[in-house]
């Protein structure tokens, strides 16, 4: 079964372990658990990381096992069944109310979408139709936004919210007349109905909307345990490199650790950028990452999620992710 990226339903998944010491220990050391989303983007690093020794070398014994979305994370997170999580940017409300922190960006994606039956030509088409959303996702966020741009709400739509892989069926037997999804699922969709039309994607609000994904720790641990956080944002700027200049072989290493296809992680792939840890320290340390982040608190409050946030200071840990 394919998972997603990015993030409000109901996972039997569990969490995953990781486990970091000092050097003289690194065969046995604390125990931590990280989840990841099951797609390229949002389980790559982790993929990566473990096949090319990464977590071993900066002293983590990593066991690592999928989650369907960001926000279920966050609540184990809070339950202390998690150290560390990923989030797609449908979900960076979550540490922006102070339910986690901020470790690293992971990349800026491209891959999500507003579809609709053949015959649909407009977000304006949408007023009174069945639209599929997964709540609280990069999926959600952009139907958001296009509604927007075209002088629309969520209330003008019969909104029906489901996880990915339903809306892959409902889109596909014509039971929903749209849906805001993200590749790989854009892609399996349109394997099932090829005169799909595609209303809005990422690129028409790029780049004054800019949609990072992000790797995060439980809040306490950032005080409790800050040599665990650093080994492990240390192992995921390892894996960002090694990602970037062997995207093949990362598409490889992601497609095996998720058992589907690589020609299908393939596609996803195109649809974000592979941002060495290098550049990310740039675009920390110049203020461009705080702006997404601005950008996106923004959003949420124009979305009713909440009336007031953190400032990204507060919540992205950049100055451990340039010293890591």
């Amino acid at each position: 079964m394919i998972l997603t990226r990015r993030h409000f339903i109901t996972s039997s998944a569990a969490a995953v372990a990781f486990a970091t010491g000092s050097a003289g220990t690194r065969a046995a050391g604390l125990p931590a658990r990280i989840g990841y989303n099951g797609d390229f983007w949002g389980a790559s690093v982790a993929g990566v990381a473990s096949d090319q020794g990464f977590f071993t070398k900066h002293g983590v014994d990593a066991n690592t096992k999928v989650f369907t979305n960001g926000p279920i994370q966050v609540q184990a997170l809070g339950a202390n069944s998690l150290e560390f999580g990923y989030l797609g940017p449908g979900a960076l409300w979550l540490p922006a109310t102070g339910k986690a922190k901020i470790i690293a960006v992971n990349d800026v994606g491209f891959s999500d979408r507003v579809i609709a039956q053949a015959g649909i030509k407009s977000i304006a088409d949408l007023k009174g139709k069945k639209v599929a959303i997964a709540a609280g996702t990069s999926g959600d966020m952009l139907l958001r936004l296009a509604l927007k741009k075209a002088g629309m709400a969520m209330t003008d739509l019969n909104i029906v919210q489901m996880d990915p892989s339903t809306i892959v069926a409902a889109f596909s037997s014509k039971q929903v007349d749209a849906a805001g999804i993200w590749y790989p699922f854009v892609g399996i969709i349109g394997k099932n109905v090829p005169n799909l039309v595609e209303l809005a994607k990422n690129d028409d609000f790029y780049p004054a909307t800019t949609f990072p994904s992000v790797f995060i720790a439980r809040n306490d641990l950032v005080e409790s345990n800050p040599d665990l956080v650093k080994r492990v944002t240390g192992a995921i700027k390892e894996a960002q490199d090694f990602r970037a200049a062997n995207q093949e072989k990362s598409i490889e290493i992601t497609a095996k650790l998720l058992g589907i296809p690589a020609d299908q992680l393939k596609v996803e792939a195109g649809y974000g950028r592979f941002m060495t840890s290098a550049e990310l320290v740039k675009l920390t340390k110049d203020g461009t990452v705080d702006g997404w982040f601005k950008t996106m608190n923004d959003l949420f409050k124009t979305f009713g999620k909440f009336d007031t946030s953190l400032d990204p200071k507060d919540y992205y840990l950049g100055d451990q992710y340039i010293a890591a």
